[in-house]
């Protein structure tokens, strides 16, 4: 099979697979540009309500594919930013689940997700030094933003891999799951998020990115939507909410 980006929808959960077995799921150009227009697609799906975004196999992504770089390396950045970017941007819940390597540009999509869960011997590094490449200004504000100066600082002027116990410390990663044990916590956590609502979601996304001028947009969004009063109807009835406003209306 050609390296690719796989996609399925199950249970109001959309799964990326990052498939390139060959070469421990690095990233083609091909596959960098197909990401963008793949997560347009599925942020316009109402059956979406959360990403999962993982790689085939036992590992994440090992970064981009070393021979798309001997042509120019500023493109291939450029597309590898272009897909962070978007993945980012996403409007939806989305979760990186990590076994294995999560190296590069591997590392550069785990940090572009809202949340990160990894299996016990995943290892993560951000390796530019080891090629002589500058790491893109905004992904570096993400690395610290997530993990801290410190920690962005030795990941970037090392390229050493770090195990996800130290992750997990940094703040690069949310859990750490035992061997076996991260499809069914993905899972659970996944249902967790596609029965909440998407209207606290999606402000909260956007508060907690550092957008701070959408309090009066967000606001008429909840008198519109009628979840609030939904919201609180279902506590005092000892029911499951039915909330009705969505990302793709």
């Amino acid at each position: 099979m050609e390296p690719q980006l796989l996609h399925h929808v199950a249970d109001s959960v959309a799964t990326v697979v990052i498939h390139h077995p060959a070469k421990r799921n690095a990233m083609t150009a091909a596959m960098w540009e197909a990401l963008p227009p793949l997560l347009e697609t599925l942020a316009a799906d109402p059956e979406v309500r959360a990403l999962v975004l993982t790689g085939a196999g036992g590992t994440f992504c090992a970064g981009a594919d070393i021979s798309t770089l001997q042509g120019s390396p500023e493109r291939a950045q450029a597309l590898a930013v272009a897909a962070e970017e978007a993945l980012a941007a996403f409007p939806k819940p989305t979760l990186a689940a990590i076994r294995g390597h999560c190296v590069g540009g591997g590392s550069q999509l785990a940090a572009a997700c809202d949340l990160r869960f990894a299996e016990q011997g995943a290892l993560f590094g951000v390796t530019p030094a080891k090629l002589g490449i500058v790491y893109p200004a905004s992904s570096t504000r993400r690395l610290v933003s997530l993990a801290g100066p410190a920690t962005a600082k030795y990941l970037l002027f090392s390229g050493e891999l770090i195990e996800a116990e130290r992750a997990l410390r940094t703040g690069l990663v949310d859990e750490v799951l035992p061997e076996g044990e991260l499809a069914e916590r993905v899972a659970e956590f996944t249902r967790t998020l596609a029965a909440r609502s998407q209207l606290t979601q999606a402000a909260a996304k956007e508060f907690a990115n550092g957008r701070a001028d959408r309090d009066g947009h967000w606001a008429a969004r909840a008198r519109e939507s009628g979840d609030p009063a939904e919201g609180v109807a279902a506590f005092l009835e000892r029911r499951s909410p039915r909330f009705t406003w969505t990302t793709s209306g």
